[in-house]
């Protein structure tokens, strides 16, 4: 696995080192000597799939508030999609910075997101399909977001949004008093 550093500090993009021959070829896509070595949180206790009919669905911007908050290793598996991450640490040098990724099934790439950070993504592809590994058990009590659109962070999304949840519609503006339980 190769990490590179993403410019919001401690997340991560993760690309396999595939290992090929007339067959095809062979990665690993996660490993806990190699996280470790890193520094990066390696526990999976859950792990997710999205499915995404339509190009231009977005999802997000969702977090867990403490003591809920989740690590999470993101990872498009068929179609595309751009991914959103915006760091949400008050003591964060990066603090409501955003910065997006174009995550692929052919490119393989993953994204590492720490906790405390805000996600959402946005399909590129009709079908598109997301696999996230998750540190800690989903908490509904600690569910939490932010408007896709929120002016806090200016998130430029790639295409105009066909579809998105009522629900996620419904989360508030940005304040700082919105992350009532403190984001480290």
């Amino acid at each position: 696995m190769i990490f590179a550093a993403t410019q919001l500090d401690d997340a991560w993009l993760i690309e396999v080192e595939p290992r090929e021959d007339q067959r095809g070829f062979f990665a690993r896509t996660w490993c806990r000597q190699e996280l470790a070595a890193q520094g990066l949180d390696t526990e999976v206790a859950q792990e997710s799939l999205s499915y995404n009919r339509h190009r231009g669905t977005v999802r997000g911007l969702h977090f867990q508030r403490s003591p809920h908050e989740e690590t999470k290793i993101v990872r498009c598996t068929r179609g595309a999609i751009f991914d959103v991450i915006v760091d949400l640490r008050p003591r964060s040098p990066t603090y409501l910075k955003w910065q997006g990724f174009e995550l692929t099934a052919e490119n393989r790439r993953a994204i590492y997101i720490p906790k405390g950070f805000g996600h959402g993504f946005q399909s590129l592809t009709d079908d598109a399909e997301i696999a996230y590994q998750i540190s800690a058990f989903y908490a509904p009590e600690a569910a939490a977001g932010f408007r896709y659109d929120d002016a806090a962070f200016g998130v430029a999304w790639p295409l105009p949004v066909t579809i998105i949840s009522e629900h996620d519609l419904g989360w508030p503006a940005f304040t700082a008093g919105a992350l009532s339980s403190p984001v480290s």
